[in-house]
């Protein structure tokens, strides 16, 4: 079977919510522009639009975005509303709030638990909905979460939010929240070659409590958002991928998503042929001594 033939089904299904979506979904930050933010040159806005559209005939039904995914000329979101609504009932877009840039893309306060509404409320006009399906609060190094997590409980029960999330906490934030509301879901910075070891106790606590979760920058690691660098485990991603005729990149996302049945990827890419390819790896089958090699290299890059 050729990557083109391979769909986001192959991955296999999880429960976001009430939501089944396939393992393998979109982020839809490389959608703007040829570095995250406003860096780089802005993307080509069909090219954009067509990638999305692909990618639903993929099989994804699980989209990663947020307000503050634009570039200089693109915006995350009016690009997924151009290109996807009417929405599919079957789609979950994901998006997260806390965080805030200015115009000219520098980054300014990240919101008080009242300016919360306001972020939910510029996300629902920008992606043409009435209700999002899913809104994580992106910790921005606060203490404690409680009043900015329960700001969303609120809006989750006047009926604007569907389901919650947390991103980038600590264990501890996740027990926090979940004396407020149900949390279905958590976003971490979880990579390969990445040592975290929150994120590593996030995992287990997540599978133990039926909840999501969510790596992002999985592949590129250490480099963030300004894409993949050359990490601890390179040496070795690339002989796997040899075996497997694959790409470096695949071999990351299938570990990530041999890491448990709640793992879900949300790669992304404005690219159509990295696009199939990110899809293509949810079919990928590490073998037990690949899985026990990559594994080991992870624990020792927390060492």
């Amino acid at each position: 079977m050729t990557a083109e033939m391979i769909t986001a089904a192959a991955s296999g299904t999880f429960k976001l919510g009430d939501f089944p979506v396939h393992r393998t979904g979109f982020g839809t930050m490389r959608l703007t522009g040829s570095s995250a933010f406003h860096e780089g040159t802005p993307s080509d806005r069909g090219r954009s639009i067509a990638v999305l559209r692909r990618a639903l005939e993929l099989g994804v039904n699980h989209i990663d975005t947020a307000a503050f995914y634009f570039s200089a000329l693109r915006s995350a979101n009016e690009l997924l509303n151009t290109a996807l609504a009417p929405y599919p009932d079957d789609l979950l877009i994901a998006t997260k709030v806390g965080p805030f840039r200015e115009q000219d893309g520098e980054w300014g306060t990240s919101a008080r638990p009242d300016q919360l509404r306001g972020h939910v409320e510029e996300n629902l006009r920008q992606l043409g909905r009435d209700h999002l399906d899913l809104v994580y609060l992106r910790r921005m190094r606060q203490d404690s979460i409680a009043e900015h997590f329960g700001a969303l409980a609120e809006l989750r029960e006047a009926g604007l939010i569907r389901h919650l999330g947390i991103s980038a906490v600590q264990p501890r934030h996740l027990a926090e929240a979940l004396e407020i509301a149900p949390v279905v879901s958590v976003q971490q910075r979880y990579a390969l070659d990445l040592p975290d070891p929150d994120g590593d106790t996030l995992l287990e606590m997540c599978g133990e409590r039926g909840i999501a979760f969510v790596p992002y920058y999985a592949v590129a690691g250490e480099g963030g958002e300004h894409g993949a660098v050359a990490g601890r485990a390179e040496a070795a991603v690339a002989e796997i991928a040899r075996a497997h005729g694959a790409r470096p990149a695949q071999i990351r996302t299938a570990w990530t998503l041999h890491q448990g049945p709640h793992v879900l990827a949300i790669t992304g890419t404005g690219n159509p042929d990295h696009l199939v390819e990110n899809i293509a790896a949810g079919a990928l089958r590490l073998t037990e001594e690949e899985l026990t090699r990559l594994n080991a290299l992870h624990r020792a890059a927390g060492a």
